[in-house]
């Protein structure tokens, strides 16, 4: 595992502890916040970042949802949430 691979793995947790527990954040939250520049550059971590997501749902850390559903990596396609897994 890289370094942005770890950064954007404690996006996700970071960026969810600060939530409601009921929230969610968009892999784009998750991008931007492990990004370092203050450009457009965190746009080449979006592809990081979902796959970041799908290592936490793996380790139960995690739940990929569209429109409020879970879906799983076959699944998954157009706008996509992260929130906390449901236990």
């Amino acid at each position: 595992m890289t370094d942005t691979d770890q950064r954007l793995e404690q996006a996700i947790v970071s960026l969810l502890e600060r939530r409601a527990a009921t929230s969610s954040i968009c892999p784009s939250d998750a991008a931007r916040a492990a990004y370092d520049g203050d450009d457009d550059g965190w746009r080449d971590l979006m592809e990081p970042a979902r796959r970041a997501a799908w290592r936490l749902v793996a380790a139960g850390e995690v739940e990929v949802t569209r429109s409020g559903k879970p879906v799983t990596e076959a699944e998954a396609h157009g706008p996509l949430r992260i929130r906390r897994a449901r236990r």
